[in-house]
């Protein structure tokens, strides 16, 4: 295996966030042109440098043919119409008037780093057509496994397309986990004798993979043992239990279940809490009845970071439930989807990449000039990230707080041993499937897949550590935007508008990360038909829906808090509005405007026509719009002869 050129040293002070980004306003734009530059001639260079003598296929004269200049201008004819559609109706995630979905700026090296790459066209499912890529995705692989707390001896790590991707491979490595004692017990009865149905299915994982150990030994009697597991048999055969996820889960369950042939009625949404994390006493509830009918649980997954809300799961808790299972013989595959939040545990790690206590993470925020208006992270959610090291494996996205182009998702794995219940291999494609760098497809659920991204995550976390100094600061200043921007909202409870007084609340004062959610009404409707109705239209005039989003002042985006998904934990919300609960039992859902505060300047107060105050003139002038448009009806009461609830 080739050696590998030495990589930077670790910046020894916190990194200065401004030189990671192209900027708002394309400020890094000289550093940026001339680094692609450099970058394009060393791959000329490489092109030329590969048996220089070997002669030209073709020179000057052919290149002057007509036929080739038509070529070449017809390919900056399409260039041109490619830009210009792109400059016409891309999202400018780059700009601080952007505060939608998880999106930023992302980072210059990842750009620069996907750029070089491409060129040579790498794919990282076999070593010998990757072997610089294949070697940083093994590498990112440890990084997101000692983000995460686990022993670099025993975990592992990679690449995924996103955070889709990683959860369907928790939950098939759940699945076969799952299944592999009673097919051990089916095939090699003397490692499982003395244990029942009850106490195959009931294994922990630490337990299963040490029984992998003894029956690998006999390589005949395994490929018979992995027959009988679900890997041959199906996720149906006998039953393996439920999945329990908080109801606030992302879809991706819901098609893991489905595509894993475990079904979707086995994926049981387990309520939230008035913070929209995973309610830990229905948690113990479910659990309870399930041991009590005798069905086993497959696998329970925590969030750390929801998509709709920002919440953080009580993983600690989590923790402690799944440590109180195991006592009475009740044992499971415990996941992380922490594909939005992953990234924020290094706002906790040191220089030495261990977690911080409380005390000296808020000594360093508050002398950072961070955290100075509250006390975030809350104790919860520092529990929350410590506890992240207890779980079986992780979803990690470095396209979201990673600040990495798509598609970038990522999975680590606490055991890697793990593996040998879904490896395969192919003859022509794999010169050593027992080396996880030189046959990584035969262990992914992904086949062929570019290692331009691997350059990208590999390139961010050399430049970027993943601890509070290096990852932490873009961390740290994005959940300070989201803090700075709730606190503002909540000292505009009541705004004049058009005569009028609009409400405004948030969904939660103090965010577990850093989405806010607000909502709006007129003081004096009590239809919640006609509120949503007047979220809904503040999001189309802060939408693409509003025609180019590239004419817009403000961005933002939207969801729905559904009563199939939450029950009455928004009537909180709608209550606080002046709707009644009556109101919200007939219409069972609400509509909230959803900001995602990702940019890392607007913490500090950036000197951009954008500030936070700025960010409420725009809110209120729109309402203003809305509510003197010829015909509007967000007020309340219904005019004569209007059916309110149509």
């Amino acid at each position: 295996m080739p050696t590998t050129p030495p990589v930077p040293a670790e910046p020894s002070r916190p990194v200065d966030v401004r030189a990671l980004f192209l900027g708002p306003q394309a400020e890094n734009r000289e550093f940026f042109e001339q680094a692609v530059s450099s970058l394009i001639d060393e791959h000329v260079h490489w092109r030329r440098d590969f048996h220089p003598t070997d002669a030209p296929v073709f020179g000057p004269a052919q290149m002057r043919d007509p036929s080739f200049t038509a070529v070449q201008d017809r390919t900056r004819e399409l260039l041109e119409t490619l830009t210009g559609r792109l400059k016409s109706t891309s999202t400018p995630w780059f700009s601080t008037r952007y505060l939608g979905h998880m999106n930023s700026d992302t980072l210059m090296v990842a750009n620069l780093a996907e750029i070089a790459t491409i060129l040579y066209n790498p794919n990282n499912v076999a070593y010998e057509s990757s072997v610089a890529t294949s070697q940083m995705e093994t590498e990112v692989g440890a990084d997101f496994a000692r983000l995460m707390g686990y022993d670099p001896a025993r975990s592992w790590g990679h690449i995924t397309t996103d955070g889709s991707v990683s959860n369907y491979e928790a939950l098939w490595l759940a699945r076969n986990l799952k299944s592999f004692p009673r097919a051990v017990s089916a095939v090699l009865p003397e490692l499982v004798e003395r244990l029942d149905e009850w106490a195959l299915l009931n294994m922990a994982p630490e337990a299963v993979l040490c029984l992998l150990d003894k029956a690998k030994s006999d390589k005949v009697a395994f490929a018979k043992v992995l027959a009988a597991s679900s890997r041959g048999a199906g996720a149906g055969h006998g039953g393996l239990g439920k999945v329990l996820v908080p109801a606030s889960r992302h879809y991706s369950w819901d098609k893991a279940t489905d595509l894993l042939g475990i079904g979707v009625n086995n994926l049981v949404p387990v309520p939230v809490d008035s913070r929209y994390r995973m309610d830990l006493g229905a948690l113990r509830s479910v659990i309870d009845e399930l041991v009590a009918a005798r069905i086993p649980v497959l696998a329970l997954v925590g969030v750390v970071g929801t998509t709709e809300e920002g919440a953080i799961d009580d993983i600690a808790g989590m923790r402690d439930i799944i440590i109180e299972a195991r006592e009475r013989g009740v044992n499971f595959y415990f996941h992380i989807d922490a594909a939005y939040g992953g990234y924020g545990r290094a706002l906790f790690l040191d220089d030495e990449h261990n977690f911080m206590p409380e005390d000296e993470l808020r000594a360093r925020l508050h002398g950072a000039g961070l955290a100075s208006q509250g006390t975030w992270p809350s104790h919860e959610v520092w529990s929350a990230y410590e506890a992240m090291s207890s779980a079986d494996s992780v979803t990690i996205d470095p396209h979201k707080m990673g600040y990495v182009p798509y598609a970038a998702g990522g999975i680590t794995l606490r055991d890697r041993r793990i593996l040998g219940l879904i490896s395969y291999s192919a003859a022509y494609v794999f010169e050593d499937p027992d080396n996880l760098e030189l046959s990584l497809g035969s262990v992914i659920l992904e086949g062929s897949k570019s290692g331009m991204v691997a350059a990208g995550v590999w390139a961010s976390h050399r430049l970027i550590p993943l601890t509070h100094d290096g990852y932490g600061q873009l961390i740290g200043r994005s959940w300070t935007g989201a803090q700075t921007f709730a606190q503002l909202l909540q000292t505009q409870a009541e705004i004049d508008v058009a005569g009028r007084r609009v409400l405004c609340q948030l969904l939660m004062d103090d965010p577990d990360f850093n989405i806010v959610c607000m909502a709006f009404n007129v003081e004096g409707n009590e239809d919640l038909t006609r509120m949503n109705a007047l979220n809904t239209e503040v999001y189309h005039r802060f939408s693409y829906e509003y025609g180019p989003l590239y004419q817009d002042d403000w961005i933002t985006s939207h969801t729905d808090l559904d009563r199939a998904v939450y029950g009455q934990i928004p009537v909180d919300l709608v209550k606080r509005l002046g709707i009644a609960e009556a109101e919200w039992d007939r219409v069972g859902r609400v509509v909230v405007l959803r900001s995602c505060v990702m940019h890392p300047w607007i913490a500090d107060g950036a000197p951009y026509p954008e500030r936070w105050q700025s960010y409420l003139s725009i809110i209120t002038d729109q309402l203003e719009r809305i509510l003197t448009t010829e015909g509007a009806d967000y007020q309340g009461p219904a005019p004569v002869g209007l059916d309110p609830h149509p």
